[in-house]
């Protein structure tokens, strides 16, 4: 299932969104023509042992663990993520203001990166050789826009591309659908890289991310009170 498009247009332009795509892009192009440069960046969870952090030096594995948010490992990767956010993105962004939802998103990648990182660290992930690949991808960021999106635009339906086999179509999916079912499967499938690397996807990442998001939003979307009771005043005359 890969989202194209939702039924909710955005009431504001999303200038923060449009631009983390157009980064994401860029570094990619850029990734193309030296291709070092993702070895160099990508984050690794050994870094997270004071060990190794003491060996690269704090400075440098902070700087890894905001870059690699912008680092994808294919074409098939960055197109898949720039979708999804291109498709959740602006709707958040628009419930929660241009300068919080960049906080929001770089906010949401760190703590991805983190979860995944401590996941290898603690034996979640059934590679060995866990602890020293790199991590990249804005997966685990658009993990929690969608985490956030689930609450903060309810309702929506998202139009999603179906391949099975030989038939290619799209249909419309309800969002909480959609995001529900997205996330039994990287849970599964999180589950499942106890036993394996799980395909080198950071599935632990996405997890991490989506409930970041989601409890973030959670924040901010208040219960609504009751009415609160009309007291009329009645003048009551002795007849």
């Amino acid at each position: 299932m890969l989202p194209i498009s939702d039924n909710v247009p955005s009431r504001s332009t999303p200038y923060v969104n449009i631009s983390l795509i157009a980064v994401c892009l860029g570094v990619f192009v850029y990734e193309m023509l030296n291709r070092g440069f993702v070895d160099q960046w990508a984050f690794k969870p050994e870094y997270v042992l004071s060990r190794e952090l003491f060996h690269v030096g704090p400075l440098f594995a902070l700087q890894a663990l905001v870059i690699s948010i912008f680092l994808h490992g294919g074409i098939l990767h960055i197109v898949g993520n720039m979708l999804a956010l291109w498709v959740f993105g602006d709707n958040v962004e628009d419930r929660i203001g241009h300068g919080k939802y960049l906080v929001f998103y770089l906010f949401c990648g760190v703590i991805a990166t983190l979860v995944h990182s401590l996941s290898a660290v603690v034996g979640l992930i059934g590679d060995g050789a866990a602890l020293q690949r790199g991590v990249v991808g804005a997966s685990g960021a658009i993990a929690g826009v969608m985490g956030a999106y689930y609450l903060l635009v309810p309702r929506s339906s998202i139009r999603t591309l179906i391949v099975f086999i030989f038939i290619i179509t799209t249909v419309w999916i309800p969002s909480g659908f959609f995001i529900v079912l997205w996330f039994i499967i990287q849970l599964f499938s999180g589950v499942g890289s106890i036993l394996g690397p799980g395909a080198g996807v950071a599935y632990w990442a996405h997890i991490g991310g989506f409930i970041c998001g989601y409890l973030i939003a959670r924040s901010k979307v208040r219960p609504r009170r009751p009415p609160r009771p009309r007291i009329i005043e009645i003048n009551v005359r002795d007849l």
